[in-house]
């Protein structure tokens, strides 16, 4: 690093205290240096801009939509007016986003090039790949940070992957074209939906096999693990979404929604998110272009948000007051303030949004 040498005060003044070189009056040896403390200030803040740290990669509140057809990941910052900051590049189809370490990284996976992009959230770029099996769509880090699970949808298998070197530790069959992925907190069990058998996949890591299938809706996508032991699927063809007893692991009921004006085979659920508190779970209803707020205690709907076409992906601000819905057919983002229960403004976005997360 070079070393800067900062002026005295009698060089900064010129002549004013006799010819350079000249030593200073007792006076005005005395007298802070402020140009000096000026210079060094501006000196360490220029350092702190350009090193990536913690401090800088905390706290954003930046909001990422992946989209499969313009291959990037925008951000967009709701502390500028939701102005767009960045476009990231990524690997060809990327979907599923997760935070990792401490939301100091974001990985990607990106379906057609058989890898999950690392990006650095400090700097806003890809920085590392960890490869995959055939066609990565969905995924979950374990517990404790260590392992992916993916979801290898042209592979049908979902692999364990260990990330201190990257290696496929482990790799479970499953049914055809395997996508949504939940793991318990404690780690022992994997559930993975399989979309054309119409199946949730019961993994116990410990025996590292396959023990139970569970028969749900047609085309099962996402999972919500709630606190209260059940396992909300998205059947996206059924318009529905099943409840599974997680202590039987039987279904226990399958809730429908058909908003206003619609019918319900307009609903195609995929995207799934919950409060904090698991009082409160939101359903995005694909081609019925609405959102649905659910009461998970009584099941039933508060409320039907409009939002934009084909409503895919959500996520809830760390403060829960707005919720981000990506709309994969108009290509946009709906903001929705949650406790109006209303959207309040959409945000053009890339072609065919997949995917939002929101940095804490």
């Amino acid at each position: 690093m070079a070393h800067f040498r900062t002026p005295s005060a009698a060089q900064s003044r010129g002549l004013a205290n006799g010819p350079a070189g000249a030593h200073p009056t007792k006076a005005s040896a005395c007298r802070p240096d402020w140009h000096h403390w000026r210079v060094l200030a501006a000196f360490v803040l220029l350092i702190c801009t350009l090193l990536p740290g913690q401090a800088l990669a905390r706290g954003t509140g930046y909001v990422f939509v992946s989209h499969e057809k313009a291959n990037n990941v925008v951000v967009v910052d709701p502390k500028q007016d939701y102005k767009i900051v960045k476009w990231i590049q990524t690997s060809h189809r990327p979907r599923d986003m997760k935070f990792h370490d401490n939301h100091k990284q974001l990985f990607v996976a990106c379906g057609d090039d058989d890898v999950i992009d690392v990006i650095d959230v400090a700097t806003l770029s890809v920085v590392d790949h960890i490869p995959t099996g055939a066609s990565p769509e969905m995924f979950q880090l374990s517990a404790d940070d260590s392992k992916l699970y993916v979801s290898n949808e042209e592979g049908s298998s979902v692999q364990e992957i260990n990330l201190a070197d990257k290696i496929i530790s482990r790799e479970f069959p499953t049914g055809a074209e395997p996508e949504g992925i939940a793991v318990t907190p404690d780690g022992k069990t994997v559930y993975v939906t399989s979309e054309a058998s119409d199946l949730v996949h019961v993994i116990d890591t410990a025996a590292g096999a396959v023990t139970d299938d569970i028969v749900v809706g047609t085309r099962p996508r996402r999972f919500l693990l709630l606190p209260n032991n059940e396992l909300w699927i998205s059947n996206e063809l059924s318009g529905g979404v099943s409840v599974i007893d997680r202590a039987t692991n039987k279904v226990s009921t399958t809730l429908k929604f058909v908003p206003p004006g619609l019918r319900l085979n307009d609903v195609t659920p995929v995207g799934m998110t919950e409060t904090k508190d698991g009082k409160v779970a939101i359903i995005a209803l694909g081609h019925a272009n609405h959102v649905a707020f659910v009461d998970t205690a009584t099941r039933k709907v508060k409320s039907y948000v409009l939002v934009g076409k084909r409503a895919w992906g959500v996520a809830l601000s760390p403060d829960e007051s707005t919720l981000y819905v990506a709309n994969g057919l108009s290509d946009d983002l709906t903001i929705v303030d949650t406790a109006k229960l209303k959207a309040v403004r959409t945000i053009p976005v890339g072609r065919v949004p997949h995917t939002v997360v929101v940095d804490d």
